[in-house]
């Protein structure tokens, strides 16, 4: 298993990989997606942005029950500790107008086609002092601003970087 940082932000396809809903994943990226979120939920780590943005995304893609599968017990995880300290850090973000658009998104023009809808894990990962890297599973077009996240201290932790970059090459060439 790839060693995980103490501190993370876990962008929701991991645990969607990990409820094995992805044609993108194979078994092999599926079961790193369940030990990455078996061991922030034994340890915690996990770092949300304390206005749920991250939270809600969760809610809409994964069971809040919890069951049946590995993403679905870390969406009741993340429920039931999201708000202790002793298990996940909040950061505030701050939207702009349109509220996919945050102060803490780094200004790069190397970043400027960047998903919106992703923009608040880059957001939360950057906000204080301390950046936290982003755990990331099969949204390839993160392997393309990679560099520019990098430059701006932001790591993105790929849990399968073969996978990732073949899914950018395959996908950037359509």
């Amino acid at each position: 298993m790839k060693r995980l940082p103490r501190q993370c932000v876990v962008d929701t396809n991991v645990a969607v990989v990990a409820n094995g809903k992805s044609d993108q994943a194979d078994d092999s990226l599926t079961e790193a997606c369940v030990d990455a979120l078996l061991e922030i939920t034994r340890r915690g780590g996990l770092v949300l942005d304390d206005g749920d943005r991250i939270f809600e995304e969760y809610r809409h893609n994964l069971n809040l029950s919890g069951e049946p599968r590995a993403g679905d017990a870390f969406m009741k995880w993340v429920h039931d500790h999201r708000w202790n300290a002793e298990w996940c850090e909040m950061r505030t973000i701050t939207p702009d107008k349109d509220e996919q658009t945050f102060k803490e998104f780094p200004k790069s023009p190397a970043l400027a086609d960047f998903d919106p809808s992703d923009r608040k894990f880059v957001a939360t990962a950057n906000a204080g002092q301390k950046k936290h890297p982003i755990l990331q599973a099969v949204d390839f077009k993160w392997w393309g601003w990679k560099d520019a996240l990098a430059k701006a201290r932001i790591k993105v932790v790929f849990l399968d970087e073969a996978a990732a970059e073949a899914g950018y090459k395959k996908h950037a060439c359509q």
